[in-house]
């Protein structure tokens, strides 16, 4: 008896161990667990508590780090419980394999900080994530592989999706509400129904998500309503996106496609983003109101899309084909303004305190105070008078029989250069296969013609006076579509063939030209003729937010003091870009401009509010 005593005894100690170390595992399993966002009817539970998600769409990546806690404050302050964020794929693995958190892309220490607010927060990972980003966030590197399928059961695509969503899982699973972080929810994919249907792919996806870490959180699929059938999983939250004037519809549709379950807007537009070429978005603001009083009248769960667009700062900024113009390309701005409750610099507006006031009446709090308002401060007009031309900035060029787009030459962003020989003395039509996106066609350095791609140009005549012309096509990059079923179509550059006066042109050397920092510019002199950069200085006695006014340049980008501030272009509606406090310094400032159109030194100078052209 004591022997079959001291076994039981050893027999239930190892039981007790292998109990207590598989506690953590099924514990991952539970999503119902108190701490965590659960399904109760037609309810959300948090803390086992009833929960109505009241949100605010706000990007990291947007925002200059130093006003994270800024921004996450003013949500605080007009109501929001909870912040939504994409993660940005293309951000955070610039090459394969090459991953990036840090600085102004560390997400955790931006959810960290969300958590100290109060707020809870929902992440939406992708990989894809749309948002008037750059191919919607997918990295370009993808598009190098002529026969990729994106967002597809392509293994070639799966597993590069896979690497990333695992690597997001190290940085954010451990910020979970189920293990003490502010992490409630986490979206499938983005919008896939508006892309394709297939369950097989959104299921890998969830299946990832689950392995990375994020099984813990409540999983859900986001989806216009006559999307839903297309976008959504088994099992798995649906929610739906629509903008002003839909919420009763959309509601119905959402409860009459999921009944019994918790209805929330996954995306509710609270304004709009702006293409280059196009009007400033001017949404109907009394509208919103009435739809988001509605809405939490009802007990209706709400994500603002957004609370703060903020700016997409550097070559960032998607594109979409756009169907009411015969699928013409729309390149968006690089401010992200979009009419938000907060304005692109971080101030609260009019809509903003319509919109605290309707979250107060129905939530009951006391709301806290804002923070004190940022120092906005104006620069007196300043030139840029050192040039340095293009022509003299060239690296080496790599030979081709045939133009390939710059992904075949391992390029992200920026400009490529194609230069050919061209004989002569003749005439006749040059044209391009296919251009993405805005071209500057030189025969021996002068400019003859620009084909726009918004505006279906694919060729133009020239002449040829002598026995020999250099052709030089400098394209530009304006963004990859960000939305609907052309995504892997938008590779940069010159696709195709080039023909002139009928007979291929072959023989080119490439220039790629990613423009990812002017600080290897040379041949500074006080001008330069043709494509150029330009350079100046202003001296500043204390640092503010500003909008540089840069109506004065053609077409091209711009660096303070080595930051990429992103797009200008004569076309609008965009005439200024925000540029933060915490990117200027006192003392002296250096700004580099390069523009595409114009030879003549810029003026530039800052102001305290954006110009948008009329």
């Amino acid at each position: 008896m004591m022997r079959v005593d001291r076994r039981l005894k050893q027999s239930l100690l190892i039981a007790a161990i292998v109990a207590a170390a598989l506690v953590p595992l099924f514990a991952r399993e539970l999503p119902d667990r108190p701490e965590a966002l659960s399904i109760s009817g037609t309810r959300f539970l948090l803390h086992g508590r009833s929960y109505q998600v009241i949100s605010g769409a706000m990007h990291y990546s947007r925002i200059p780090r130093e006003y994270w806690l800024d921004r996450l404050r003013k949500a605080r302050g007009m109501g929001l419980n909870t912040i939504e964020t994409y993660v940005f794929w293309n951000l955070h693995e610039p090459r394969p394999g090459a991953f990036d958190f840090s600085g102004g892309l560390d997400v955790a220490q931006y959810v960290r900080l969300a958590q100290q607010q109060g707020l809870s927060v929902i992440l939406r990972p992708g990989p894809y994530v749309c948002s008037e980003w750059d191919l919607g966030g997918l990295p370009a590197w993808l598009l190098r592989d002529p026969h990729i399928r994106i967002r597809t059961k392509d293994p070639k695509f799966l597993e590069a999706a896979d690497r990333y969503l695992m690597r997001v899982g190290e940085e954010l699973s451990p910020l979970q509400a189920s293990r003490g972080g502010p992490i409630i929810m986490v979206q499938i994919e983005n919008e896939y129904g508006s892309f394709g249907s297939d369950k097989e792919y959104l299921a890998h996806i969830r299946d990832t998500l689950v392995r990375a870490g994020f099984g813990e959180s409540l999983l859900y699929t986001a989806d216009g309503p006559a999307e839903l059938a297309q976008g959504t999983l088994p099992g798995t939250l649906a929610v739906a996106n629509f903008g002003p004037g839909d919420a009763k519809s959309a509601f119905a549709a959402l409860g009459k496609f999921e009944p019994g379950k918790p209805l929330m807007s996954g995306e509710y537009w609270d304004g709009w983003f702006d293409s280059w070429g196009g009007a400033h978005a001017r949404p109907n603001t009394a509208l919103e109101i009435a739809d988001l009083q509605w809405m939490l009248g009802q007990g209706y769960s709400v994500n603002l899309y957004m609370f703060h667009g903020g700016t997409t700062f550097g070559f960032m900024n998607g594109a979409n084909l756009n169907p009411d113009t015969h699928g013409a390309y729309a390149p968006q701005t690089t401010s992200y303004d979009y009419d938000a409750p907060l304005d692109e610099a971080g101030r609260p507006t009019k809509k903003y305190f319509a919109f605290r006031s309707l979250v107060a009446r129905a939530t009951g709090a006391e709301l806290p105070e804002l923070p004190k308002p940022l120092a906005m401060i104006r620069i007196p007009e300043f030139h840029l008078r050192e040039s340095a031309s293009l022509w003299k900035n060239l690296p080496d060029p790599i030979a081709a029989e045939q133009p390939e787009p710059m992904e075949s030459y391992g390029q992200a962003y920026g400009y490529v250069l194609y230069r050919a020989h061209l004989r002569g003395p003749s005439s006749g039509e040059l044209r391009f296969g296919d251009l993405h996106d805005y071209a500057s066609v030189y025969v021996d350095r002068k400019c003859v013609g620009e084909l726009d791609r918004r505006l279906h140009q694919t060729g133009l005549p020239i002449r040829i006076s002598g026995r020999d012309a250099v052709l030089d096509v400098l394209v530009e990059n304006l963004g990859r579509i960000n939305f609907g079923p052309h995504l892997e179509d938008d590779r940069k550059g010159i696709k195709g063939p080039v023909t002139f006066a009928g007979r291929e042109v072959k023989s080119w050397k490439i220039y790629p030209l990613p423009m990812s920092s002017p600080t290897g510019v040379k041949a500074w002199s006080s001008a330069a003729a043709g494509p150029a950069f330009h350079r100046g200085q202003f001296a500043l006695a204390a640092v503010g937010d500003t909008f540089l006014d840069v109506r004065s340049m053609g077409m091209g980008v711009v660096w303070v003091n080595g930051h990429n501030l992103g797009r200008a272009w004569s076309v609008g509606p965009q005439e200024t870009l925000f540029v933060p406090g915490p990117w200027l310094k006192t003392g002296e400032n250096e700004v580099v401009a390069f523009d595409s159109t114009s030879g003549s030194s810029l003026v530039l100078r800052g102001v305290t509010d954006p110009i948008w052209k009329q």
